[in-house]
């Protein structure tokens, strides 16, 4: 007993350093002895110890969590025990209601796994795990605490049959999960909502803490049964707005029932507001039931429940007032239109007053930007999907959008100029600095303001003029307001947004031309404002406005140039009298102006210059753009100067982060696919425009000759090799491809390979160098198929075999790295020499038997080079890293699509950790990764069974045994288990699922032909079963 005591004493003190303490190294070590405890045949009477004699809460937690992991192992405990340890913890639960309420959850876990997991487990003829409700049952007629703990066990039960656990079938989780639906959550269900009209029926005290407590866990019940994966779709939580609820059609007396929306919302008007906003997130899922659950007549008076729910939540709004109800409502809101059509709202009675309250509600909503902003995004959708709708409706009942649409476009234009003093005045949070969020409301937004656009247009105008002219007042005061200028610019950066928005908003089938002519009006201005912008540069600037103006750039690009532009379009007729742009060809011109203008000024401001060559290679993607563009005089400017001289961010300064030289390669891919338009097979013309990458490579050379300035070579480098990325990105074709490979093979290639060599241990260097000679090796568009006279193809291999071999060689040297260390300096560098060996490999313009014939060993040093830096990586970081992953099995489809000869000369640890990586890449969740290994699976398998079935056909005197093939043969001999686990791994997997063609060949190798192939050659040992 005294050995236990002191057991005990420790592992309490373990407890306290894993949950409490503050030393990491402490920590850790307390969290290795605790998972040795999990693996050790005491476990189960540690926990025990730790459950009944434990004197602190974090040891009982530390017991259930051992517990959970000891019932949730691939292999089973025995039944006996499963069932000894269920009904342990439901006594002991039983016995001690007053636990910590974590600790209770830990148990109630347990118990859930061990029901889902157990679910068709018969004992005696009986389904032994499924009396769980009827243990339940028992706790609801105890006490407060025994109540609660018992609806604890069903919602927890709930969430874990609908949790799906990735290590396990898919198909066997959702066989249990459709046996649970079907047996026993609809009276779950039922139950939970008969308990909830007991609690309501009954005085509510708000202070009694049980009491609260009881309510929230029947709601979390509801509320897990109605999230329920009822048919298997597994839908995306992220996309909230397109979620439906298939609930099964015979539950439709529970959803037909007026009592059962009344009782989710007189508990939301009942309760506190920690838990109202659980019942509001209920009606959420009520609101999301199929349409085809119900007739229609059904269907209308579900949602005049609905509906009229909704006018007594706005008519007494005080609980609105707290964030989680204001933002479950406002999802409710947004499902409402998702679910049902606009026509059938219209014929809803009090439908007009209830739009006039959804409206005021959203104005006073967006007039209260700082106010759950997260919540705007449903209301948006609402409105967004009201207004799309219009087109669409047949009924004679008005709709009244055309009265309130207006009015929300108004309050969300006028509510975001009025923020931007709050703003800087009190150095608030500037909505503008989240654009993904900006974008996304504005694009939701572009829809509601095209609904009686003449009002937008209108008041777009009236604003628009009112603070441009305020701001250029301010700029030619004599007493210039720093802060009064700021402000202003921050409201002309919004109703820029704003207008690109509206004008981004024009649907070719709706629009009119006097639509075409607003767009115009509005654009004018912007135009004007962008002249306006730029004559103040260098002096002053705004990046705001500038972000803005990109933004308006785009979205006029996309709706007014381009192929499917009508050139009569009415939007140039106040642009020509105002600006005189007459077309699309003047817009192509002040657009290319505004580009060469911000690469020039500002070349400090990442963001700018990052949006705006973004923008250069959206317009440089279409043919018939770039033939205009190459007319336009700024264009030819920037074929003929791209240099440091005249763009600044081309500068390699200590003023830049190695990081601000990624834009340079967006930048010369659109410069490059102008060069093209004309090129032709012009030497002499692509000679001058790679002139000024010529004289940096020169410049580089020297410092290496002379004396080496390691910083300026290597900033040049990383400049230079991320410029010729974009080359040859844009270089898609083999007279091109040629002119770039005869530019560079010679003089500089050797330069990248010193670089490799010197400052390997920098990812920042080596990175950009190495995904240069990745997309060097790409044969897009067949540009790497030279000429039969070219030995082209070959030397470009060679120089990548170099490459990565050193790279290969060097990076190993580093020896054994940090966590945080290992993918930047290292995995990451191997995935690219892993992306670019693939591509050699499957380029089709290499010959690689020649290697072997001329006793050149480039093609073999670069196979031992993928070995070694495979062989350094773990399994686990196989698969942890995506973009390592992604890699690698691709090449591994390669090499044993059609170098088995390779894989089959490998030593046998190596092979063996190959397959390995196979076996493990099989249960992959990405798709690249789990079809690469079977492909490579397949290819392994028809390689050895082409070798059993054509030395079987020889007689016994004649027979040559293949020693690629026969090395492989014996492998498997010696190692019988690799082929059986993963057949099992195939059947396993998913056995109920359909199968890929892979899977289905490896399936017929293995049973029809592999397995008598080894029978025939004695290749199976009697007491080895491969089937």
């Amino acid at each position: 007993m005294a050995r236990h005591v002191q057991s005990l004493a420790e592992l309490e003190v373990l407890c306290n350093q894993l949950y409490e303490g503050t030393d990491l190294a402490q920590r850790m070590q307390a969290e290795k002895v605790l998972l040795e405890l999990i693996d050790s045949p005491e476990c189960l009477s540690q926990c025990q110890l730790l459950l009944e004699q434990g004197t602190t809460s974090y040891a009982q937690l530390l017991a259930a969590t051992c517990l959970s992991k000891l019932v949730s192992r691939t292999t089973p405990l025995p039944i006996e025990q499963r069932i000894d340890i269920r009904n342990y913890i439901l006594n002991y639960v039983a016995s001690q209601p007053k636990l910590a309420p974590f600790v209770i959850q830990a148990l109630v876990q347990v118990i859930a796994k061990i029901t889902k997991l157990g679910w068709f487990e018969v004992q005696k003829d009986q389904l032994i795990f499924r009396d769980i409700i009827a243990d339940v049952k028992k706790f609801l007629q105890a006490t407060v605490d025994h109540y609660i703990i018992g609806v604890m066990i069903l919602s927890e039960l709930t969430q874990e049959m609908n949790l799906v656990d990735y290590s396990r079938p898919s198909a066997k989780h959702r066989k249990i999960a459709t046996s649970f639906r079907d047996t026993s959550l609809k009276d779950i269900l039922m139950l939970a909502c008969s308990l909830l009209k007991e609690l309501l029926a009954k005085p509510l005290n708000l202070q009694d803490q049980q009491q609260q407590s009881l309510a929230m866990h029947l709601l979390k019940l509801v509320l897990n049964c109605l999230n329920f994966d009822f048919i298997g779709n597994s839908a995306d939580e992220s996309a909230d707005d397109l979620c439906t609820v298939q609930i099964p059609t015979n539950w439709r007396t529970i959803f037909l029932e007026p009592e059962t929306l009344d009782l989710f919302f007189d508990l939301y008007h009942s309760l506190p507001p920690v838990l109202s906003q659980l019942a509001l997130s209920c009606l959420v899922q009520f609101a999301s039931t199929r349409r085809s659950l119900f007739s229609n007549p059904e269907r209308t008076k579900y949602l005049g429940n609905l509906i009229k729910g909704v006018k007594r939540i706005l008519e007494n709004p005080q609980g609105l007032s707290d964030p989680g109800n204001y933002h479950e409502f406002c999802r409710f809101l947004a499902r409402l239109k998702t679910n049902y059509q606009l026509g059938e709202l219209v014929m809803v009675k009090d439908y007009s007053e209830v739009i006039r309250l959804i409206a005021n509600f959203t104005i006073t909503s967006l007039q209260h930007w700082e106010f759950a902003p997260n919540s705007v995004h449903y209301l948006l959708t609402l409105w967004q999907r009201m207004v799309a709708s219009v087109p669409f409706v047949k009924s004679t009942e008005p709709h009244l959008l055309d009265t309130y649409a207006p009015e929300i476009t108004k309050a969300y234009i006028t509510s975001r100029l009025e923020s931007v003093p709050v703003v800087i005045r009190d150095g608030l949070e500037d909505p503008l600095d989240d654009t993904a969020t900006v974008f996304q409301q504005l694009e939701q937004l572009c829809t509601v303001s095209r609904c009686e656009y003449e009002k937008t247009c209108a008041l777009l105008v009236q604003l628009f003029d009112q603070n441009a002219q305020n701001y250029q007042k301010l700029l030619h005061s004599s007493s210039r307001n720093p802060l009064e200028i700021t402000v202003q610019e921050g409201r002309l950066a919004w109703l820029v947004y704003l207008v690109g928005t509206v004008v981004g908003g024009r649907l070719t089938y709706t629009s009119t031309d006097e639509h075409d002519a607003m767009d115009g009006e509005l654009s004018c201005r912007v135009f004007q404002l962008i002249s306006l912008m730029d004559a103040q540069l260098p002096r002053s600037s705004n990046e705001k406005v500038e972000l803005a103006i990109l933004w308006f750039l785009d979205q006029f690009r996309k709706t007014y140039v381009g192929d499917q532009l009508q050139r009569t379009s009415k939007v140039y007729a106040r642009m020509s009298e105002v600006l005189g742009i007459t077309d699309d060809n003047h817009v192509l011109e002040t657009f290319m102006a505004k580009i060469v203008t911000n690469l020039k000024c500002w070349g400090r401001c990442e963001p700018v210059i990052s949006r705006t060559l973004q923008f250069l290679n959206d317009l440089s993607v279409g043919y018939i753009l770039l033939k205009k563009l190459v007319k336009i005089d700024a264009v030819k400017f920037m074929l003929q100067n791209h240099t440091s001289k005249h763009f600044p961010f081309l500068g390699v300064n200590d003023n830049y982060s190695l990081s601000d030289l990624r834009c340079r390669t967006t930048f010369y891919t659109a410069l490059t696919r102008l060069l093209m338009v004309d090129l032709g097979e012009d030497e002499d013309e692509f000679e001058n425009f790679m002139l000024p990458l010529t004289v940096s490579f020169e410049t580089v050379t020297q410092i290496f000759n002379n004396s080496f300035k390691q910083e300026e070579a290597k900033r040049m480098l990383i400049g230079l090799a991320r410029d010729l990325r974009g080359i040859a990105f844009a270089l898609n074709t083999k007279t091109s491809y040629t002119m770039l490979f005869d530019w560079i093979y010679t003089s500089y290639l050797p330069i990248l390979q010193r670089a490799i060599e010197l400052w390997y241990r920098e990812a920042a260097c080596t990175t950009p160098i190495l995904k240069l000679m990745a997309e060097l090796l790409q044969n897009r568009s067949q540009r790497l198929n030279f000429d039969v006279s070219s030995p082209n193809g070959i030397l470009l291999f060679r120089e990548a075999s170099k490459m990565i071999c050193t790279y290969g060689n060097q990076i190993l040297s580093l020896g054994t790295l940090s966590k945080d260390q290992v993918y930047p300096l290292k995995l990451k560098g191997i995935s690219i020499c892993y992306s670019a060996l693939k591509s050699a490999l499957c380029g089709n313009y290499v010959s690689f038997g020649v290697f072997k014939l001329y006793g050149d060993n480039h093609f073999d040093n670069v196979l031992q080079a993928f070995v070694k830096m495979l062989l350094s990586v773990s399994h686990s970081d196989l698969l942890q890293y995506r973009k390592l992953s992604q890699s690698y099995y691709p090449l591994l489809e390669c090499l044993t699509q059609d170098h088995m000869s390779f894989i089959t000369s490998l030593e046998p640890h190596v092979l063996m950790y190959i397959l390995t990586s196979i076996s493990e890449g099989l249960t992959a969740l990405d798709t690249i990764v789990s079809s690469s290994c079977c492909a490579s699976l397949d290819y392994v398998v028809t390689y050895l069974f082409k070798h059993i079935a054509k030395e079987g056909k020889k007689p016994v005197r004649c027979r040559e045994i293949s020693q690629d093939g026969q090395r492989l043969l014996h492998f498997m001999q010696q190692n019988p288990e690799v082929l059986q686990q993963y057949l099992e791994l195939l059947h396993c997997k998913d056995p109920w699922g359909p199968k890929t063609p892979n899977t289905v060949s490896l399936t017929q190798f293995h049973n029809n032909r592999i397995v008598g192939a080894f029978k025939e050659n004695r290749g199976c040992p009697q007491n080895t079963t491969l089937q």
